[in-house]
């Protein structure tokens, strides 16, 4: 398993629909490396956000999709999701603020 570092944890923000109604909860959603695991995605958020206290997280693995061009097929790359959820008395996570 490879050394990830908390700055190479979070990789983009998702902004969809969903996510953001999620947002009144106190949830945020992240692609995240695909080798990170639950500890290491807590620790990024509360490191890389400052006041961000993290209650839980929720990790997916999601499947690339195949994809053709003519006779030719092949695979999207994988990508895994993090959904994670903050205390009541936490700071909200700066970079969603105006979007």
């Amino acid at each position: 398993m490879a050394d990830i570092k908390y700055y190479d944890v979070i990789l983009k923000p998702v902004v969809t629909e969903k996510s953001m109604e999620a947002q009144g909860d106190r949830k945020y959603t992240f692609y995240v490396h695909p080798d990170a695991n639950k500890s290491q995605i807590k620790e990024a958020v509360e490191k890389m956000f400052d006041g961000a206290k993290v209650e839980k997280v929720f990790t997916m693995n999601l499947n690339g999709k195949t994809r053709r061009r003519g006779l030719t097929s092949g695979k999207t790359a994988a990508k895994k999701k993090a959904i994670v959820k903050l205390t009541e008395d936490s700071k909200e996570i700066e970079i969603f603020q105006g979007l």
